[in-house]
């Protein structure tokens, strides 16, 4: 089915997504392509997203991944650098880079919507109390309480003057997805999965524009002949009899009129 055959079913496409995605140049595009039906934005937590697609709170959505592909499919977009954010006086703003073991001495927050997959043992000095969310852990570095460890989208999202972050080298990344219910895999769905992966208006899946109707292309002007030369349409006319076709070859006037007395040239004979 190609876009042009999309079925108006839905009054609107849903997306949801995670903090730290910018949407922004997806729905452009779904804007330009589908004007007729429009797309509405919710933002949902990294935690709550998958139960919100499965709900049906939304069509599709980006969200971090690992989720549970039983009965979600999800397409991987891009994979982000993590960062520790910390004060700006702080020892770690001195480096371009560090690892885990450089947080070894310092207090790490993990706030419990922490996004980043940690295998082995957290980096860094545990807190007393796990913060609630990534906004209220980046107010305790501001506090001076901790560090913490983000995808850089996050650490740009909670940007404030007195705090900064460097890359941790040796850090599990985060991976964001475009995902939705496997068994909701609507017409709809198929056009956004297309726009987020650049596929163009003219592609198979992409969405052709109709001529308008009683539109007629102009007709094509046959070009007009050359005047004169030797070409088709352009033979020469053949002067008319008794009419001088240019000067007289002995520079007399028109017709070959003679000046001076007795028919010739030269000077005036004197009178007597």
């Amino acid at each position: 089915m190609t876009g042009s055959e999309v079925p108006l079913a839905s009054p609107m496409f849903r997306l949801a997504y995670v903090p730290g995605v910018i949407p922004g140049k997806w729905v452009r595009i779904w804007n330009e392509r589908l004007p007729d039906i429009p797309l509405t934005l919710t933002s949902v937590s990294a935690t709550e997203a998958a139960e919100m697609l499965r709900a049906g709170g939304a069509d599709a959505g980006f969200v971090r991944l690992p989720v549970d592909r039983t009965d979600l499919s999800a397409i991987p977009l891009y994979t982000e650098t993590t960062v520790v954010l910390v004060p700006k006086d702080h020892l770690v703003a001195a480096a371009d880079e560090v690892s885990v073991a450089d947080l070894a001495d310092d207090i790490v927050l993990h706030p419990l919507d922490d996004t980043l997959d940690w295998a082995g043992p957290l980096p860094g000095r545990p807190a007393n109390e796990r913060p609630a969310t990534t906004a209220d852990a980046v107010e305790l570095v501001a506090a001076g309480i901790g560090l913490l460890v983000v995808p850089q989208s996050l650490a740009r999202l909670h940007h404030r003057k007195d705090l900064t972050y460097r890359p941790v080298s040796d850090a599990p990344e985060s991976r964001v997805a475009l995902s939705w219910p496997e068994e909701r895999t609507t017409d709809l769905v198929e056009e956004f999965i297309g726009i987020v992966r650049g596929r163009t208006v003219n592609s198979s899946r992409g969405r052709r524009p109709a001529p308008a109707q009683g539109e007629q292309q102009a007709p094509k002007t046959k070009p007009k002949p050359k005047q004169g030369g030797s070409g088709a349409g352009g033979a020469r006319r053949k002067p008319a009899a008794g009419k001088s076709t240019g000067k007289n070859p002995r520079g007399g006037g028109s017709g070959g009129a003679r000046s001076g007395r007795g028919g010739r040239g030269g000077k005036p004979g004197r009178r007597s």
